[in-house]
């Protein structure tokens, strides 16, 4: 995909409506929003490309604390929230994307329990991007990442939300074309 710019352009914002503008990029999160414009933004900021990076760099380079509340502020894929409805609009968009909300009972009942068994084990939900996927490859991926340790968990997660945000900014700039 071509880069497209970003409407409004965000190296042109200050703090208040560039966090009104892009702090829901990120799920519940606004201070990465907030530390990415305080770390300066641009005009090359002003596509999906470069603003994600700027956006993944303040995720990446905040204390462990910081990114667990980002990873904890997922919600469980094919879970209770979005089965009663509960999920932010780009969470809905994305899962249905994905054919989450098409899941057999079988298949329902294998995410629950591949989720309880995930956070058991790392303390946090699976965070996966789902664009482009499937209900199939993404119940393979849980099995896989199960198999990390917590520390590699974690980094794989930011990895996955630095993504999920990349793809927001690039469906963004689409949509005001």
């Amino acid at each position: 995909m071509t880069d497209k710019t970003l409407t409004p352009r965000p190296s042109r914002l200050d703090k208040a409506a560039f966090v009104a503008g892009y702090g829901e990029i990120y799920e519940h999160s606004p201070w990465v929003a907030e530390l990415a414009w305080e770390n300066g933004l641009e005009a090359r900021h002003d596509t999906p490309a470069a603003l994600a990076e700027a956006m993944g760099e303040a995720l990446s380079s905040a204390p462990a604390e910081r990114q667990l509340e980002v990873i904890r502020a997922h919600p469980d894929l094919a879970g209770k929230a979005a089965i009663a409805g509960d999920l932010t609009d780009d969470s809905t968009r994305e899962q249905a994307g994905a054919g989450l909300d098409q899941c057999s009972p079988e298949e329902l009942a294998r995410f629950e329990r591949l989720n309880e068994a995930y956070k058991a084990k790392f303390g946090f939900p699976f965070v996966m991007a789902v664009k482009g996927s499937d209900r199939y490859a993404i119940l393979d991926a849980f099995e896989t990442r199960l198999e990390n340790d917590p520390a590699e968990e974690r980094r794989t997660a930011v990895e996955q939300i630095n993504r999920i945000a990349r793809l927001r900014l690039e469906a963004r700039a689409e949509e005001s074309r």
